[in-house]
């Protein structure tokens, strides 16, 4: 078990048993678990709901539709070598092929609707590795950041396995209740490792679809691909070179009709000499419209502390966020964020989130080291020697076209390694955030439980934050009903339009259960994963 710094626990938790003890008197609570979802054929380390156990290793698998009424799981590590839709579940020979659920609400029941797998399934691909929904649901984009195939541009070659871990994006689209695969994404320049490269979590390729973003109408896809390697700068420039190792690059796509087409291809004004190793399109966050683009850079090493500040490499490992907008079909970059207390291997970026219309923007440090909570405490800004990697998240808004941060949040129960803003989502509006900590050791189960029991490692714990003129404050502590120690709930996230319907992942939940609301306390497949739905 971790050691613990924990600060303020007696208030913090006094507090939020006054808030629910205030709530409960009027006959209800802030948030309240309403589904426990598995895989329809949960196997040992599925990892469903997985979402990032570590920075690096997979995006966000868990989405839900801006309406509440349609969720997809991701489950990276399935095994099943079926294709296409509603295939052989007990088909365990492509082991690590991957696999998506999808679910569907009617009143205020859930029931799956299908069971998604790659056109080219094929062993060690991810598939479902980062997962994205329209806002009614009807387009989804999946990506398998470490499919192999060569091919280039939309529905190439399938069938050719010769770069591995170049990674692909596979568009899917339903109508009625009947899912069909759209199209096969690849990069521009889909290509290999460079000499000397490290990619995150090994490998050869690009890793194109380590993360992904999708605009409300389904039409806008963008892609990130960490371990690019190009010198490029700004939008469309060469792709013909690869000495700027793991410099990252985005790829946006855009959809006529049925037919998809990459639009642009998208890196940072940083010169190339500062840009090997940033990792740009760790994190990706779009607009409803499409026409806002934030772009996490995990690994970039500017010294500033503003918006648009000065671009150096002298505070390594700090990260960034770089917000670019389009008009018409050209994009642009619009801004270069920088958290007011970033320091040397914070890692802003890791995590991202963006309000429909683009105008508030949250973004995670799994490796911030401050130990104060709460919102905007003092003193985090000379912490960088004590390595506890507590976490933070960071709030910026827009007026017009000038960003600003607004607000600088840590979990109420601060601990050391507990990753908070490993995972952020936020609502349309952008006035409710919810906040994972995969890491977290409480063993509390549901609403605004014990925070100082650190006697479960690795549980998980995800934290609502509401927004009111331009004031945060959090609302509720969240854990899963049957909480226990490795679930790492939080691992994934997702928030409907509304604010009011919560998915949380566990990639290390223990349950044998299958479907939706099974026999929580059953613990016979190891690490198969699960995922819960909350409503406020």
């Amino acid at each position: 078990m971790k050691r613990r710094e924990l600060v303020g626990t007696a208030v913090v938790c006094f507090g939020l048993f006054a808030l629910a003890t205030h709530l409960a008197a009027q006959g209800r609570a802030p948030v309240r678990q309403v589904g426990y979802l598995k895989a329809s054929n949960p196997g040992m380390y599925d990892h469903f709901g997985e979402g990032g156990a570590l920075p690096g290793h997979t995006g966000n698998t868990v989405a839900i539709s801006r309406d509440g009424n349609t969720i997809a799981v991701g489950a990276p590590h399935e095994s099943s070598g079926a294709t296409g839709i509603n295939g052989n579940q007990n088909d365990e020979s492509a082991y690590n092929a991957g696999a998506v659920y999808v679910y569907t609400r009617a009143g205020a029941g859930w029931s799956q609707q299908a069971y998604v797998k790659a056109s080219n399934a094929g062993a060690g691909d991810y598939f479902g590795s980062s997962v994205v929904l329209s806002a009614d649901g009807n387009t989804m984009a999946v990506a398998a950041h470490w499919e192999a195939s060569a091919a280039t541009g939309v529905n190439g070659n399938q069938a050719d396995n010769s770069i591995p871990q170049a990674g692909a994006v596979y568009v899917f689209t339903r109508s009625g209740g009947r899912w069909t695969q759209q199209a096969y994404l690849k990069a521009s320049n889909t290509g290999e490792k460079s000499e000397g490269e490290v990619i995150v979590g090994g490998g050869d390729g690009d890793q194109f679809g380590f993360s992904l973003a999708l605009s409300a109408d389904g039409s806008t896809i963008a892609v990130g691909a960490v371990g690019e390697d190009s010198t490029a700068t700004g939008i469309n420039g060469s792709q013909a070179d690869n000495a700027a190792v793991s410099a990252g690059a985005v790829y946006v796509f855009r959809r006529a009709g049925s037919t998809w087409a990459q639009q642009a291809y998208v890196k940072p004004s940083t010169p190339a000499m500062f840009a090997a190793g940033d990792l740009f399109g760790f994190s990706l966050g779009l607009s409803a419209d499409g026409s806002t683009l934030a772009v996490g850079v995990y690994d970039e090493g500017g010294s500033s502390r503003q918006v648009n500040g000065p671009v150096d490499n002298m505070r390594g490992g700090s990260g960034a966020v770089y917000v670019f907008a389009r008009t018409g079909t050209t994009w642009s970059q619009q801004a270069y964020l920088k958290v007011s207390t970033a320091e040397g291997g914070d890692s802003w970026g890791v995590s991202l989130a963006l309000s429909d219309d683009g105008n508030t923007l949250a973004t995670g440090s799994v490796d911030e080291d401050c130990t104060a909570t709460g919102v905007n405490p003092p003193g985090c800004d000379m912490d960088q020697k004590t390595d506890v990697s507590t976490g933070a998240v960071a709030v910026f808004g827009r007026t017009g076209t000038t960003w600003s941060q607004q607000a600088y949040l840590k979990s109420s129960n601060t601990g050391i390694e507990d990753w908070f803003g490993i995972r952020v989502a936020i609502s349309g509006d952008g006035n409710t955030l919810a906040v994972s900590a995969a890491n977290e050791d409480s063993a509390a189960q549901g609403i605004n439980g014990r925070q100082d029991d650190d006697s479960a490692s690795e549980a998980g714990a995800v934290y609502l934050f509401t927004r009111s003129g331009n004031t945060w404050a959090q609302q509720a502590y969240v854990k899963s009903s049957n909480n226990e120690a490795f679930d790492e709930f939080g691992n994934s996230v997702a928030l409907s339009r509304d604010g009011r319907t919560l998915v949380v992942g566990a990639r290390g939940e223990d349950g044998g259960a299958r479907g939706v609301n099974g026999d929580a306390a059953d613990n016979s497949v190891d690490e198969s994963g699960a995922a819960y739905v909350f409503a406020r």
